[in-house]
């Protein structure tokens, strides 16, 4: 169907049901940020891809709300005479609730898919909208859906001990032991992931299955569809002490755990409204995911892993970025879809290898500025010598996911291109060496990332760094470093990026992003005061540095890292092409 057919099919559904907007959101059940393409129903209706935005349609209106990442790609996916972009950030912004109080009359009904929005913002939508006499309806779904996808059925894994390091039965204690309820539900996919130690392929870039869990100090029960397991998983969930029921079951065990009158632990932002609703308010304990914060801090077997894929990973960008450059120098055509494919291909390479962690992201000069631009085949760019390329990509191997971005000149740079990436890598550098106390918050670190930008009146629409999971999504909290307060301290074993970033509409984009993981600094209180160990592996854009601009200490931070790069990578390489680029690329800089 055509999009203007299917926004006129839904308004025919919400008339005849008498709803006056419905808000229909990028989720599914499991609240994730790649949902499988059986809940893609936004995207289905807009056109737009983006992995952030929530649709709301009425009678007279369509509108998109998306953040900063994806301004410039809605403009181009959207249908402009159909929907108004709505730009979250920006002062004159409204929020969906604004909006909606503005343009709907007093006793007119929203419609939503409750299972599709965390508990905790629809609490607050209810009483929001109560007060000016709108209602929300949380159980309408539009025919539509039927034109989606099934739900993905494929096999689930066991990840070995000595990737993970923990057993499942441990993780099931430990948590067991912090909430003292009688159960803990968990529905978000990398939670349930990690608290079983099971992996899979339910969902593009994150190695995860689709189930709901219930931890339980005696048994606990894990909801899957049935034929995702093979006989090896049976034995181990069995000897764990976990029960499997059928994937749908999840709303009948909250009812029989109701009936039994058991406590249980839910977090109300990570579990959708209509499950959370299920729950006897007085049975239920509204509290912050243990296992998110356990998730977080990486023991040391899955840091030693980690060092491992960000190794391969280092290798493989290092073989990728010689030949691309060979391509470009030799003035062969060479697209931008073609270069994320080079990068797919060589990650590949390696055993160990899963599947890319997201969608690559390679903006060659204007597309560079679209922050999360991701190039389609068919329109991609051709890559020159002329500007500059934006390369954001990851991988998810067994022993851990990465994620790294970096700017490329394959020409010549002008004085402001320089500036630009020069003060973009103070700020990098700045937050990737700075120790900070015990206790720390990551918004009170975002502004060293940002104080060379802000003192040339620049700055940039997204975080400086967000957590990172072990062979899991390649975005994971609570831990993020961003200007807006979360109150979460940053512990040792949490894995973030660092990735400050400048963006010039129309010209090219910036940005460079290592993953660090927390760790105690090196002093005399030791204990008292935390760090970053810098783990990804590759050069940086000298071409694109103005050393003027830096001091001896950032210059000896480069090379000290350069020579890390170096030493690193060099054996696995060396005889190739892609060692003397290597080579090439780590030259020690003189100030």
């Amino acid at each position: 169907m055509e999009t203007i057919k299917k926004i006129k099919y839904i308004r025919e559904e919400m008339q005849a049901n008498k709803i006056a907007a419905c808000i229909i959101p990028s989720a599914d059940p499991h609240l994730s940020e790649y949902p499988a393409a059986h809940w893609k129903l936004r995207e289905y209706l807009s056109g737009f891809t983006g992995s952030n935005g929530t649709l709301v349609i009425t009678a007279e209106c369509a509108c998109l709300w998306t953040d900063s990442r994806y301004y410039l790609q809605a403009e181009k996916e959207l249908n402009t005479e159909l929907f108004t972009i709505q730009r979250e950030g920006e002062t004159e912004t409204p929020t969906i609730v604004e909006w909606l109080k503005k343009n709907l009359q007093v006793g007119e009904t929203i419609g939503i898919d409750g299972s599709l929005f965390a508990a905790s913002t629809l609490l607050n939508w209810i009483n929001e909208f109560k007060r000016n006499g709108i209602h929300l309806q949380t159980n309408f779904q539009t025919a539509l859906i039927q034109n989606l996808p099934p739900l993905p059925n494929k096999k689930a894994f066991l990840l070995d001990s000595s990737y993970c390091g923990e057993s499942a039965s441990s993780k099931i204690n430990r948590i067991c032991n912090a909430n003292r309820c009688d159960y803990t539900l968990l529905t978000a996919l990398d939670e349930v992931a990690w608290t079983f130690n099971i992996r899979g392929n339910d969902i593009d870039y994150n190695p995860m299955v689709i189930a709901y869990a219930c931890i339980g100090k005696e048994k606990s029960t894990l909801f899957i569809t049935d034929s995702k397991l093979d006989k090896s998983i049976r034995e181990s969930l069995n000897n764990n002490n976990i029960s499997i029921l059928p994937y749908e079951e999840i709303g009948n065990f909250i009812r029989f755990l109701n009936k039994n009158q058991y406590t249980i632990s839910v977090d109300a932002e990570k579990t959708n409204y209509a499950l959370y609703s299920l729950i006897n308010e007085q049975l239920r304990r509204d509290e912050k995911s243990i296992v998110a914060l356990f998730k977080a801090q990486k023991n040391e077997t899955e840091i030693n892993n980690l060092r491992k894929a960000l190794q391969m990973d280092g290798v493989a960008l290092c073989r990728a970025l010689s030949k691309i450059e060979e391509k470009i120098t030799k003035k062969e055509t060479l697209t931008e879809y073609e270069v994320g494919e080079i990068i797919h291909e060589e990650r590949a390479q390696f055993p160990e290898f899963h599947c890319d962690s997201f969608a690559p992201i390679v903006g060659f000069g204007a597309n560079g500025a679209i922050v999360h631009y991701s190039a389609k085949k068919e329109e991609a760019t051709s890559i020159t010598s002329d500007n500059l390329l934006l390369i954001d990509s990851g991988g998810n191997y067994l022993c851990g996911t990465t994620d790294i971005t970096r700017t490329f000149c394959f020409g010549g740079a002008t004085a402001q291109q320089k500036r630009d990436y020069t003060l973009v890598l103070k700020g990098h550098i700045a937050l990737a060496r700075q120790a900070f106390p015990t206790g720390t918050c990551g918004e009170q670190l975002d502004i060293l990332a940002r104080q060379f930008l802000w003192n040339d009146n620049l700055n940039y629409g997204h975080g400086t760094g967000h957590g990172i999971g072990h062979f899991l999504c390649v975005h994971e909290g609570p831990q993020s470093i961003r200007p807006q307060a979360k109150g979460v301290a940053l512990l040792s074993g949490m894995l973030l990026s660092d990735e400050p970033g400048l963006y010039r509409t129309n010209e090219y984009g910036i940005r460079i992003e290592n993953m660090v993981c927390v760790t105690p600094a090196i002093s005399k209180n030791k204990g008292e005061f935390l760090t970053f160990e810098t783990l990804t592996l590759f050069p940086y854009e000298t071409k694109l540095i103005d050393f003027s601009l830096l001091t001896p200490s950032e210059v000896e931070w480069i090379n000290n890292y350069h020579q890390h790069v170096f030493d690193e990578l060099s054996p696995w390489i060396e005889g190739e092409k892609s060692y003397e680029w290597l080579k090439n690329s780590t030259k020690r800089v003189l100030y």
